[in-house]
């Protein structure tokens, strides 16, 4: 009988590498997560947190990575100073990196800091400069996108933390921890790699086409 597949949620902590090996045995998934032949729907940068699915539904995996359907990914950023209108409407309207305009993102400004656990290793602290907490929405995964992005507008990414991949949120899981998805949020989260794919995504005879 061919087992059935197992779709975990993870809270990576900061300074864990996404993968479940290393040569410099450095932290990795295999020293949180004892679950034998799932692998990551995605990356999350040994310096960020938070949300990472495991699957080890190899379809499901390609879905949720499948640049025609990317999913809205949600992050909290700690940046440095305080954002201004001008830079908050780039980040909006998309910034150039390596020469391609990203999509365009959803940011509002924080009123006040999440209620997050407190990182290992604390944020470079300056007394003469202020931070500001970011909710950033990105639909693409270019390599550390976010971080680039605020770099970009001249609001270096302090502590990034990945809040919900989809329908799928990071809740009340402390860093280390994870659980099984239930069947429920399997089936929207599959109803979302289900959605149309944008008009923009396909040429003027109906065809898929991939982008950049």
């Amino acid at each position: 009988m061919k087992p059935r597949s197992r779709t975990l949620v993870f809270h990576k902590p900061y300074g864990v590498l996404p993968c479940f090996t290393d040569p410099e045995r450095r932290p990795t998934l295999a020293d949180f997560v004892p679950v034998p032949d799932v692998y990551a729907a995605g990356r999350l940068d040994r310096d960020s947190e938070g949300l990472m699915i495991l699957t080890s539904n190899g379809l499901l995996a390609h879905r949720i990575t499948d640049p025609l359907h990317k999913l809205p990914k949600v992050y909290l950023a700690q940046v440095e100073r305080v954002p201004s209108d001008d830079a908050l409407a780039q980040l909006r309207r998309g910034i150039v990196l390596e020469g391609r305009r990203t999509r365009p993102a959803e940011v509002r400004r924080l009123e006040t800091a999440p209620d997050l656990p407190e990182r290992p290793v604390p944020i470079r602290f300056r007394k003469s400069v202020p931070t500001t907490w970011l909710q950033i929405t990105v639909r693409e995964g270019l390599n550390r996108q976010v971080r680039r992005m605020t770099a970009a507008v001249g609001h270096p990414t302090l502590r990034l933390v990945r809040i919900a991949i989809g329908p799928i949120g990071l809740g009340a899981l402390e860093p280390g921890q994870w659980r099984e998805l239930t069947n429920g949020e399997i089936e929207r989260l599959t109803q979302w790699t289900d959605a149309p794919v944008p008009q923009r995504l396909t040429d003027r005879t109906g065809r898929k086409r991939v982008r950049g």
